[in-house]
């Protein structure tokens, strides 16, 4: 199983981002998608996460404000991390990651700078 995190990059506060993991190597469909971020000195947070199938159920870090909307494709097999009015402390590297059975993969993560 892989996961290829994207779409990573520096904003300025305030601007958006639209971040990208491609699964390969399982039933997509299947899988409970989550996003986690870390920034330097932190401990790594859980940010999103979203149910197995049309991805009806979805759940969010309580930072996030109603600022972020995680999505999936299944025809795509990936799943996406909308960020909106992104501030200074949204830096981190982001990173997907699933579980299938007693197996834990991540991807290897994308930077997202906000600076101005």
């Amino acid at each position: 199983v892989q996961l290829v995190e994207s779409g990573g990059g520096l904003v300025q506060p305030g601007g958006s981002l639209r971040l990208s993991c491609a699964v390969s190597g399982s039933i997509f469909s299947t899988n409970v998608m989550y996003w986690y971020r870390q920034a330097p000195g932190k401990e790594r947070e859980l940010v999103a996460s979203i149910s197995s199938g049309s991805g009806t159920f979805t759940n969010y870090g309580d930072f996030v404000k109603g600022r972020f909307t995680i999505s999936r494709d299944n025809a795509k097999n990936t799943v996406y991390l909308e960020m909106n009015n992104l501030i200074p402390e949204d830096t981190a590297v982001y990173y997907c990651r699933t579980i299938i059975y007693q197996y834990d993969y991540w991807g290897q993560g994308t930077q997202v700078t906000v600076s101005s």
